[in-house]
This record gives structure tokens, sequence and C-alpha cells, in this order.
């Protein structure tokens, strides 16, 4: 079966914007991990902010609503204290073919490496904020999960999910990327491993899908990548590839050969690139990127 040509744009750097700067001027001070939907006419973007550690760690998740994909008003605020979480890492914003809102939260467990995803949904983006979160992957003792990247068609409900094992503190930072299908988005069957690392290359330590395009039965993702566990928090972004099986499911994707795109800004970090088509057709990508001073802030460009 082909694999198709359509390519996932990439971030240039140029012509960017910034769009939420970082709520500090450090390193571990980070806006970004955005995740964005476009509805009635406006792009709706959802991000972490992020303390360094210490001093609070993922502090919230924000979703902002913008008529031009720029200049964001933020709708809702949801601090870590609504999960009983020591932070909260990537949210990952559905809106349902029925039309409702759906936030996937990522919440890690006090004192653990362990993580966790829940569900908010509601009627409207503003209703998200008195939502009762519900677990849907719960990950255990063996391995944490985060960061779901969700894609919705006709076979029903396909999650990518960045997975750490837990059997040893000092090396939770791996990460693979695991695949699992769902009737509703809500009940979840894990499918097995959709991309893991390569020995020797520059995403060996670990990936974390996050960013997704089908057309027909191919997929083409975005991915952030780590050599080795000092990259941890500075991944940089390539693309894989992978195709549909006979079910309607998703089998595993390749990585393709070349350097990652990163920022300019030692350690280069530039990663959770989200991708919208907006509704004049022109495609426009948000992602999180390091800035001279070692803060991330979460950018936007439109694709070339």
């Amino acid at each position: 079966m082909s694999l198709g040509t359509h390519a996932l744009p990439l971030p240039r750097w140029e012509d960017a914007t910034v769009v939420v700067e970082p709520p500090g001027d450090e390193p571990g001070a980070w806006a970004g991990a955005p995740s964005s939907v476009v509805a009635d006419g406006e792009v709706y973007l959802a991000y972490r902010l992020r303390l360094p550690v210490g001093a609070g760690r993922g502090i919230a998740n924000v979703v902002a609503r913008s008529a031009d994909g720029l200049h964001f008003t933020v709708v809702v605020e949801l601090g870590k204290d609504a999960f009983g979480a020591e932070s909260l890492e990537r949210p990952a914003l559905v809106r349902t073919p029925q039309g409702r809102w759906r936030l996937y939260v990522s919440a890690a467990t006090p004192g653990t490496k362990h993580w966790r995803v829940d569900l908010l949904e509601a009627a409207t983006p503003r209703g998200l904020a008195t939502a009762t979160p519900r677990t849907v992957l719960a990950g255990d003792e063996t391995v944490g999960v985060k960061d779901p990247v969700l894609h919705h068609d006709e076979h029903g409900w396909h999650l990518w999910a960045s997975v750490h094992p837990l059997e040893s503190w000092d090396d939770a930072d791996r990460m693979t990327t695991e695949y699992a299908t769902s009737p509703d988005g809500v009940r979840w069957t894990w499918r097995g491993t959709a991309l893991a690392g390569r020995p020797g290359q520059w995403d060996a330590r670990g990936v974390r899908v996050s960013s997704v395009s089908v057309t027909g039965d191919a997929v083409v993702v975005a991915y952030d990548g780590r050599a080795t566990a000092g990259e941890n928090w500075e991944e940089r972004t390539g693309t894989a590839r992978g195709f549909r099986r006979p079910d309607g499911s998703f089998g595993e994707l390749t990585a393709e050969d070349g350097e990652p795109v990163g920022s300019p800004h030692a350690p280069h970090g530039l990663r959770y690139l989200s991708l919208v088509t907006l509704p004049d057709g022109r495609r426009r990508l948000y992602y999180e990127a390091t800035r001279a001073d070692g803060a991330h802030e979460l950018r936007t460009e439109l694709a070339s």
C-alpha cells in the first residue's frame, strides 16, 4: 500500500510571530505545548504554562480563541490543583462530531514520575472550566501516559500518546509513542507501539508524536525526539509516515531520514508542533521553541 506523498509542513522560523510569552525569563519557564482547532471561523488554542522545577512546574492549561490566529483572548485557565497534580503538560483540544468540546489534560501524580490523562467535556469552551474531570488514560505502576494527539474519522477515534517506563526513576524520561483506538474517545484500547527511538540517531532516547495529518489511508506525523537524557525538554522536530490497516486502524510509523528542525537558539528546542487548516485554506503552524535566554515561547507561522 502506498504511503502517499503529501508532506507535513515544518517551521522555518522566519516570519514567525510569538503568540504567548513565557511566564518567566529563564530556562524552565515555558509557554507552549499547543493544541489547535478551527471552529466557527476562529482558531482555538490550548497550551501549557510552566515555571522551573521547584517553582511550580506546569502550573496551568489555557484555552484561548482568535479571529486571526495571531491575537488570542483567554477563554479558560485551568490550574494544576484542580486535578490534584504536581504538574500539567500538553493539553489536547478536540471538538467532537456532535459539536461538543473536549480537553484531554496530562496530569503528573505528586511525588512520582507517573502521568495520567484526564478528560473534560462541555458544550462550549468556556464550559470546560466547570466540567468534572474523569481519567481516561490511567497508566499504572509501570508506565506513565501523557501528551495525547487525537484524530477522528469514519473508523472511530484514534490516539497517539507519549508513554514513559517507570521501572527506573533516572530513566523515566525515555518515551515511545503508543497507539490506541476508541469508539467514543473515552474508552481506549491500546494497539501497540507506533513509533520508537532509533539507536544512534537524533531521536534515540525518546519520541513523541505531536501532530497527525491523514490523507486517505496514509498518515504523516510530526514528532519530537531527543538523543540523550540531557536533551529532555529540548526536543527537536522530525516527521514519520505510516498507513491504515484493513480494519481501519493505523499501523507503525516509519521515521523519515534527515536532520530535525530546531530553534536557532541553544539548546535548540522546537517541539509540540500543532497544525490547523484555516477557513481560507491556508495552513498555520503553532509550536514551542527555545529563545535566546533559555525560556520557551509559543510561536506561529503560516505554512509555505
